[in-house]
């Protein structure tokens, strides 16, 4: 065999290069494409990237590195509920993270295919065993879940800069106005009547995404919630 530095350098890598290696199986000696190393450092999280983590789908069961629950082929944006393996496909145990993340968003997406995500507040996360349940609130998704995918798990909150004031109409006066704004947060709010005097009232946060607010007498008017 030639001596390495006598091969020309290509600085230009592609799909279809690719590079001769061991099987650790069987020792066999093969060529490994530039696309199959990448897909494999991919899902099996062979890359760190802080805050993420990659998980399959899969319709029956969750083993270890993979999450299930809803139907094949589901919109993301209806995902409530998923039974989530307590080790992503990296063999790291998530548990004490995702823990620390109820009451925060996450993003899921489907790896090289971004536009298949849901955009979620974690409400809940319970272990039992090996297998945790993950109980969400959407709050954006696009596309369907598809049977042996992979996806990435990612802590991922939009910036509150530029995002519009929500504004509540309640037209029938009432003592108490229930508000579903679907902010992802605890937003502060201000109410005022259909004169635009402002109104004080007791609020209650239900969720991240639901108010209720108490007056003491009947009216209408604007909440305005930011």
């Amino acid at each position: 065999m030639a001596r390495i530095s006598s091969y020309p350098r290509d600085l230009d890598v592609v799909d279809n290069d690719s590079w001769i290696g061991t099987e650790s199986s069987n020792r066999q000696t093969k060529n490994y494409t530039a696309a199959a190393v990448a897909k494999y450092l991919n899902i099996k999280g062979k890359i760190s990237i802080s805050a993420q983590m990659v998980f399959k789908y899969m319709t029956a069961g969750a083993g270890g590195g993979e999450f299930s629950g809803p139907a094949n082929l589901s919109p993301i944006a209806n995902i409530t509920t998923l039974q989530l393996s307590t080790t992503d496909a990296s063999s790291q145990n998530v548990v004490a993270f995702m823990d620390y993340l109820v009451g925060n968003n996450i993003l899921i997406s489907e790896q090289n295919e971004i536009s298949n995500f849901g955009h979620f507040t974690i409400d809940s996360y319970t272990t039992n065993g090996n297998v945790s349940t993950l109980n969400l609130t959407n709050l954006f998704g696009n596309g369907n879940l598809e049977n042996k995918k992979f996806y990435d798990f990612a802590v991922f909150t939009l910036s509150s800069q530029g995002v519009p004031t929500f504004v509540f109409t309640q037209g029938v006066p009432a003592t108490t106005w229930n508000i579903q704004h679907n902010l992802g947060k605890f937003p502060s709010v201000s109410v005022v009547n259909n004169n635009d005097l402002l109104m004080n009232g007791e609020i209650t946060y239900i969720d991240n995404n639901n108010i209720t607010c108490n007056f003491s007498a009947a009216f209408a008017g604007k909440a305005y919630l930011n």
